[in-house]
């Protein structure tokens, strides 16, 4: 029989490339993911990976067995969750925290979508910023899972009873106001930008480190015009002209027309989306629930691009 556990770190090698980083992503070690990966080579009899002493590449069978892989695991839980809910007779009350960006995306989308209805959620919903949900995790706290973003690997801890599941990447992008007259999607050097005044973290944050480290990392030493933690504030300031700003994806849904966005090849980061769940509360259902909501944020385009002013 195969295991599902192993059919779950089988995508999750293939989503990030390496065994390392998918045991980062999943809690194990690098040894470990490569012990599941080699269970699943023998109890399918299908060879998965070609290894050598750095790297393990997937064989095409391992990603058409990934793409399998991920509608079986749906399934699953849907089955679970369908037969849970039809054993109690009622809805499953969910006690949600959630970062804001991320209400106002992702959230609104998966409870519209058509399938929302069988999952038999009651969601309770918290919404604050990752630092505060997590102390609802703790013990008697309000909350059953968190949602959370990282920017880099320092800033949160949770206690070891919390199990954390990777959701997807939230790619932060470089915004600009129309007004400086640079074209929507252009690629420019981080040179370019030197000059510019900047709206940035405010100093001493665990994003604002990673970004002024970054920042660093390509000679750009931003001349700055405000400190601004909240990204709807910080679109409203560029598009009014005050100065460029680094904003996730997620909070870009309703972007105003008067800013662009750019591609500037040096300043590359994402803001990794997790779930921290405690777990003598995870059911199929929650399960269910992040898979749906991970699907979102895989399939939408998070950053509508207007060409409005080109």
């Amino acid at each position: 029989m195969v295991n599902p556990i192993h059919l779950k770190t089988l995508l999750e090698v293939i989503r990030v490339g390496s065994f390392a980083a998918a045991a980062l992503r999943l809690g194990y070690t690098a040894s470990a993911v490569s012990q599941q990966m080699s269970a699943l080579e023998r109890a399918t009899g299908t060879h998965l990976f070609e290894r050598s002493a750095r790297t393990a590449v997937p064989t095409e069978a391992a990603v058409v067995m990934a793409r399998h892989a991920a509608k079986v695991l749906t399934d699953m839980d849907a089955l679970m969750a369908a037969s849970a809910r039809a054993e109690a007779g009622t809805s499953h009350e969910l006690r949600l925290g959630i970062f804001p960006s991320l209400a106002t995306f992702a959230l609104p989308l998966l409870i519209r979508s058509p399938g929302w209805q069988d999952l038999g959620i009651n969601l309770k919903i918290h919404v604050a910023e990752p630092g505060q949900t997590i102390q609802g995790l703790r013990a008697g706290g309000e909350l059953d899972v968190a949602l959370i973003y990282q920017v880099g690997q320092g800033g949160l801890a949770w206690p070891s009873t919390i199990t954390r599941q990777w959701l997807g990447d939230d790619n932060f992008r470089v915004v600009l106001p129309r007004a400086w007259g640079i074209r929507e999607g252009s690629q420019v050097s981080a040179e370019q930008l030197s000059d510019m005044p900047w709206i940035m973290h405010h100093p001493g944050t665990p994003d604002a480190l990673v970004i002024e480290r970054l920042f660093a990392s390509c000679n750009l030493h931003p001349r700055v015009a405000a400190y601004c933690d909240d990204f709807n504030a910080s679109l409203e300031m560029a598009a009014a002209g005050l100065g460029a700003a680094l904003v996730p994806e997620l909070a870009m849904l309703n972007r105003h027309d008067d800013v662009v966005v750019l591609d500037v090849p040096e300043i590359r980061l994402a803001r990794s989306i997790f779930a921290l769940l405690i777990n003598e509360r995870e059911n199929p259902q929650i399960r269910l629930f992040l898979d749906q909501l991970a699907e979102v944020l895989r399939t939408q385009s998070i950053a509508p691009r207007t060409s409005a002013g080109l």
